[in-house]
Protein backbone atom coordinates (compact mmCIF):
# COMPACT_ATOMS: atom_id res chain seq x y z
CA UNK A 1 0.00 0.00 0.00
CA UNK A 2 1.63 3.24 -0.78
CA UNK A 3 0.20 5.83 2.09
CA UNK A 4 3.09 8.79 0.79
CA UNK A 5 2.31 12.55 0.80
CA UNK A 6 1.77 13.85 -2.75
CA UNK A 7 1.46 17.15 -4.35
CA UNK A 8 -1.60 17.54 -7.27
CA UNK A 9 -1.73 20.44 -8.95
CA UNK A 10 -5.30 21.34 -11.10
CA UNK A 11 -5.37 21.15 -14.52
CA UNK A 12 -8.31 23.52 -15.31
CA UNK A 13 -9.83 23.97 -19.07
CA UNK A 14 -9.37 28.18 -18.88
CA UNK A 15 -6.94 30.22 -17.64
CA UNK A 16 -3.32 29.13 -17.13
CA UNK A 17 -3.08 26.68 -14.60
CA UNK A 18 0.48 25.67 -15.31
CA UNK A 19 2.67 28.38 -13.32
CA UNK A 20 5.28 28.38 -10.97
CA UNK A 21 6.75 25.37 -12.07
CA UNK A 22 9.83 25.17 -9.15
CA UNK A 23 7.13 25.63 -6.41
CA UNK A 24 6.25 22.03 -5.77
CA UNK A 25 9.35 20.53 -5.59
CA UNK A 26 10.82 23.16 -3.59
CA UNK A 27 7.71 22.71 -0.79
CA UNK A 28 8.35 18.99 -0.95
CA UNK A 29 11.99 19.20 -0.07
CA UNK A 30 10.59 21.13 3.04
CA UNK A 31 8.07 18.39 3.95
CA UNK A 32 11.32 15.64 3.55
CA UNK A 33 13.79 18.09 5.56
CA UNK A 34 11.24 18.79 8.47
CA UNK A 35 8.61 16.32 8.64
CA UNK A 36 8.47 12.83 8.59
CA UNK A 37 6.09 12.23 6.23
CA UNK A 38 6.99 9.44 3.80
CA UNK A 39 6.66 11.78 0.44
CA UNK A 40 6.70 11.61 -3.06
CA UNK A 41 8.65 14.37 -4.63
CA UNK A 42 7.42 14.37 -8.12
CA UNK A 43 4.20 16.50 -8.59
CA UNK A 44 1.25 15.26 -10.24
CA UNK A 45 -1.09 16.99 -12.86
CA UNK A 46 -4.11 15.91 -12.51
CA UNK A 47 -7.01 17.18 -14.33
CA UNK A 48 -10.19 18.79 -12.34
CA UNK A 49 -12.65 17.14 -14.39
CA UNK A 50 -10.93 13.30 -13.93
CA UNK A 51 -11.74 10.75 -10.96
CA UNK A 52 -8.28 11.14 -10.24
CA UNK A 53 -8.87 14.09 -8.32
CA UNK A 54 -10.61 11.71 -5.85
CA UNK A 55 -7.68 10.04 -4.93
CA UNK A 56 -5.22 13.24 -4.02
CA UNK A 57 -4.84 14.18 -0.08
CA UNK A 58 -3.96 18.19 -1.29
CA UNK A 59 -4.36 19.84 -4.66
CA UNK A 60 -2.98 23.01 -5.44
CA UNK A 61 -4.68 25.80 -8.25
CA UNK A 62 -3.48 28.86 -9.43
CA UNK A 63 -2.81 31.51 -12.25
CA UNK A 64 -3.14 34.70 -13.61
CA UNK A 65 -6.26 34.82 -16.01
CA UNK A 66 -9.82 34.28 -16.25
CA UNK A 67 -10.95 30.64 -14.12
CA UNK A 68 -14.44 29.23 -15.33
CA UNK A 69 -14.80 25.98 -14.65
CA UNK A 70 -17.07 23.85 -16.70
CA UNK A 71 -20.04 22.24 -15.54
CA UNK A 72 -18.26 18.89 -14.89
CA UNK A 73 -14.98 20.60 -13.07
CA UNK A 74 -17.65 22.36 -10.51
CA UNK A 75 -18.73 19.02 -9.83
CA UNK A 76 -15.70 17.25 -8.96
CA UNK A 77 -14.58 20.62 -7.25
CA UNK A 78 -17.28 20.62 -4.90
CA UNK A 79 -17.36 16.87 -4.42
CA UNK A 80 -13.79 17.20 -3.51
CA UNK A 81 -14.07 19.71 -0.75
CA UNK A 82 -17.28 18.75 0.50
CA UNK A 83 -15.55 15.25 1.48
CA UNK A 84 -13.10 16.32 3.15
CA UNK A 85 -10.77 17.08 0.32
CA UNK A 86 -8.37 20.44 0.79
CA UNK A 87 -7.46 22.87 -2.10
CA UNK A 88 -5.08 25.28 -1.86
CA UNK A 89 -5.81 28.27 -4.00
CA UNK A 90 -3.36 30.95 -4.72
CA UNK A 91 -3.79 34.23 -7.01
CA UNK A 92 -0.39 34.78 -8.97
CA UNK A 93 -1.67 38.40 -9.47
CA UNK A 94 -1.73 39.23 -5.88
CA UNK A 95 -4.31 41.28 -7.02
CA UNK A 96 -8.07 41.30 -5.41
CA UNK A 97 -9.08 43.23 -8.22
CA UNK A 98 -7.45 40.81 -10.81
CA UNK A 99 -9.28 38.86 -13.37
CA UNK A 100 -7.85 34.84 -11.17
CA UNK A 101 -9.27 36.63 -7.81
CA UNK A 102 -12.48 38.24 -9.50
CA UNK A 103 -13.49 34.97 -11.49
CA UNK A 104 -12.32 32.29 -8.95
CA UNK A 105 -14.24 34.05 -6.17
CA UNK A 106 -17.16 34.45 -8.50
CA UNK A 107 -16.91 30.37 -9.22
CA UNK A 108 -17.00 29.83 -5.44
CA UNK A 109 -19.52 31.88 -4.60
CA UNK A 110 -21.45 30.10 -7.43
CA UNK A 111 -20.70 26.79 -6.29
CA UNK A 112 -20.88 27.27 -2.07
CA UNK A 113 -22.43 30.53 -2.22
CA UNK A 114 -21.98 34.16 -1.63
CA UNK A 115 -20.81 33.78 1.78
CA UNK A 116 -18.85 31.27 1.89
CA UNK A 117 -15.37 32.26 1.19
CA UNK A 118 -14.90 34.24 4.60
CA UNK A 119 -11.75 35.74 5.95
CA UNK A 120 -10.12 33.33 8.50
CA UNK A 121 -8.43 34.70 11.96
CA UNK A 122 -4.73 34.93 12.35
CA UNK A 123 -4.78 33.08 15.42
CA UNK A 124 -6.36 30.05 13.35
CA UNK A 125 -5.12 26.87 13.76
CA UNK A 126 -2.99 26.63 10.28
CA UNK A 127 -1.05 29.50 11.63
CA UNK A 128 0.88 26.98 14.63
CA UNK A 129 -0.28 23.30 13.23
CA UNK A 130 3.46 23.27 12.85
CA UNK A 131 6.11 26.50 12.79
CA UNK A 132 4.38 29.66 14.37
CA UNK A 133 3.38 32.60 12.66
CA UNK A 134 2.07 34.37 15.34
CA UNK A 135 1.34 37.82 12.88
CA UNK A 136 -0.72 35.51 10.72
CA UNK A 137 -0.35 34.54 7.43
CA UNK A 138 3.76 35.43 6.32
CA UNK A 139 4.05 38.91 3.86
CA UNK A 140 5.91 37.63 0.81
CA UNK A 141 8.27 40.11 -1.61
CA UNK A 142 6.20 39.60 -4.06
CA UNK A 143 3.21 42.05 -2.20
CA UNK A 144 6.45 44.51 -1.10
CA UNK A 145 7.74 44.52 -3.97
CA UNK A 146 4.73 46.83 -5.20
CA UNK A 147 3.12 44.56 -7.64
CA UNK A 148 -0.42 43.67 -7.86
CA UNK A 149 -2.69 46.13 -5.99
CA UNK A 150 0.16 47.35 -4.09
CA UNK A 151 -1.22 46.06 -0.56
CA UNK A 152 -0.23 43.57 1.98
CA UNK A 153 -2.71 41.20 2.44
CA UNK A 154 -2.85 41.12 6.27
CA UNK A 155 -5.57 37.46 6.13
CA UNK A 156 -6.35 34.09 3.98
CA UNK A 157 -9.80 33.64 3.49
CA UNK A 158 -10.99 30.11 3.35
CA UNK A 159 -14.47 28.14 2.65
CA UNK A 160 -14.75 25.58 5.59
CA UNK A 161 -16.67 22.42 5.78
CA UNK A 162 -18.02 21.49 8.97
CA UNK A 163 -15.84 23.36 11.09
CA UNK A 164 -12.25 22.43 8.53
CA UNK A 165 -10.88 24.53 5.56
CA UNK A 166 -12.03 22.98 2.50
CA UNK A 167 -10.24 25.69 0.17
CA UNK A 168 -7.61 28.09 2.09
CA UNK A 169 -7.41 31.42 -0.82
CA UNK A 170 -4.63 33.54 -0.92
CA UNK A 171 -3.60 36.74 -2.88
CA UNK A 172 -0.52 37.09 -1.31
CA UNK A 173 1.25 34.81 -4.54
CA UNK A 174 2.85 32.33 -2.54
CA UNK A 175 3.33 29.81 -5.64
CA UNK A 176 5.96 32.96 -6.66
CA UNK A 177 7.67 33.38 -3.69
CA UNK A 178 8.07 29.58 -3.54
CA UNK A 179 8.98 29.61 -6.94
CA UNK A 180 12.98 28.30 -7.10
CA UNK A 181 15.13 25.28 -6.97
CA UNK A 182 15.37 24.58 -3.51
CA UNK A 183 18.94 24.07 -3.43
CA UNK A 184 19.10 27.82 -3.49
CA UNK A 185 17.15 27.51 0.06
CA UNK A 186 20.34 28.13 1.68
CA UNK A 187 21.17 31.97 0.69
CA UNK A 188 17.74 32.78 2.88
CA UNK A 189 18.21 34.11 5.92
CA UNK A 190 14.52 32.35 6.92
CA UNK A 191 13.64 29.59 4.99
CA UNK A 192 10.07 30.78 3.21
CA UNK A 193 8.63 27.87 2.01
CA UNK A 194 7.72 27.26 6.64
CA UNK A 195 4.43 28.51 5.62
CA UNK A 196 3.97 25.47 3.06
CA UNK A 197 4.92 23.07 5.57
CA UNK A 198 1.64 24.16 7.41
CA UNK A 199 -0.43 24.14 4.83
CA UNK A 200 -0.04 20.85 4.04
CA UNK A 201 0.23 19.46 7.62
CA UNK A 202 -2.97 21.23 8.12
CA UNK A 203 -4.49 20.03 5.14
CA UNK A 204 -3.66 16.45 6.62
CA UNK A 205 -4.43 16.49 10.31
CA UNK A 206 -7.59 18.83 10.28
Amino acid sequence: MNNEFFFTRLQYESGDWDVDQRMPSNLLNSLVEYTTLRVDTLERIVPLSSEELFKSPFCYISGHKLVEFTPREKENFEKYVRNGGFVFADDCNHDIDGLFAKSFERQMAEIFGNDALKKIPNDHPLYTVFFDFEDGPPTTSQELNGWGDDLVHDYLKAIEIDGRIGVLYSNKDYGCEWDYDFRNKRWYKIDNTRFGVNIVLYALTA
